[in-house]
């Protein structure tokens, strides 16, 4: 019964990574042609559908970590995909300004080849048991690079969007109401933009 659950577990594992792997792999070849034949303007709407569809999979790995189906402690996934998912939702889809200036393009670079190198590393993993060593030394040496253009990209369109979320008062909470609540979005990235800084180090 035990050798039939890890044969499950590792069966699901290997698809939902190479599943991921796709759609990654769909966003960087979209966002290379767009590119090279369109120009960084025209980017984010070249990958939108797969961007949207790739980054929310990542909520899977949050269950993931919860039921014990992989090791990765939720205190590290969950921060990590959280401002993705408020990149992706919060500021690239909800801001239509934002979406055609030059950071989506080496975000959405950067954050391509980071997870289709770390989505085939464990699909092989999760497959066949090991990844090549090559592969392994991308894994963990590619971040240097990616890592530092990903999280600048990040930084730079939460604020490029703050006069865009000011004016447009979208996702406010006013008072009075009777919840006797109130919401300011503008506020909330500008605390966002304070939480990045510390999460850099």
């Amino acid at each position: 019964m035990a050798s039939a659950l890890t044969v499950l577990r590792r069966l699901y594992l290997s698809i939902y990574n190479w599943l991921v792997f796709i759609g990654w792999f769909q966003v960087l070849f979209l966002a290379l042609k767009a590119l090279k034949e369109s120009g960084h303007e025209h980017v984010y709407n070249a990958v939108e559908k797969p961007l949207l569809l790739a980054q929310s999979a990542a909520v899977m790995e949050i269950l993931h970590g919860l039921i014990g189906l992989v090791r990765s402690p939720v205190s590290s996934t969950l921060p990590q995909i959280g401002s993705r998912l408020y990149l992706t939702w919060g500021i690239l889809w909800s801001f239509p300004e934002i979406r055609t200036h030059i950071l989506v393009t080496s975000l959405v670079i950067s954050w391509a080849i980071t997870e289709i190198i770390r989505y085939s590393f464990f699909g092989m993993k999760e497959a066949f048991g090991f990844a090549p060593s090559w592969h392994l030394w991308l894994r963990y040496s590619t971040f240097l690079v990616l890592y530092p253009t990903g999280i600048s990209s990040e930084v730079g369109l939460i604020y490029f969007a703050l006069p865009y979320i000011k004016a447009s008062e979208k996702y406010c909470f006013r008072m009075p109401n009777k919840w006797n609540f109130s919401f300011d979005y503008f506020y909330a990235a500008i605390l966002a933009l304070g939480i990045y800084v510390p999460g850099m180090n």
